[in-house]
């Protein structure tokens, strides 16, 4: 069943940010993730919104914890964690009707 793990984030410092998005797209391809949403137009209904959302798709909860816990990733997630705040959740997906 196909898990997603979703970014709601603040950019702080977008040079460095850009230095983690240059390298990201590496790391989740070997992985299997693609992006479903990556910082597009919100249009917030309820609460207070995250001015960047981020959707990631896997084939499954494991393969996103995977990428999420490869040491390429958690280096790279360093440099996200200096240039932004926010919280990352891994959800787990629907099974096809």
């Amino acid at each position: 069943m196909a898990a997603y793990l979703i970014g709601e984030v603040v950019v702080k410092d977008p040079d460095t940010y850009r230095g983690y998005s240059a390298k990201v797209d590496a790391i989740l391809a070997k992985f299997g993730g693609r992006f479903l949403v990556r910082g597009g137009a919100t249009h917030p209904l309820e609460g207070v919104p995250f001015p960047r959302i981020v959707v990631i798709e896997f084939k499954d909860m494991a393969s996103a914890r995977r990428f999420y816990d490869a040491p390429e990733y958690q280096t790279i997630a360093a440099i996200r964690t200096s240039a932004s705040e926010g919280r990352l959740t891994l959800v787990e997906g629907v099974a096809p009707a």
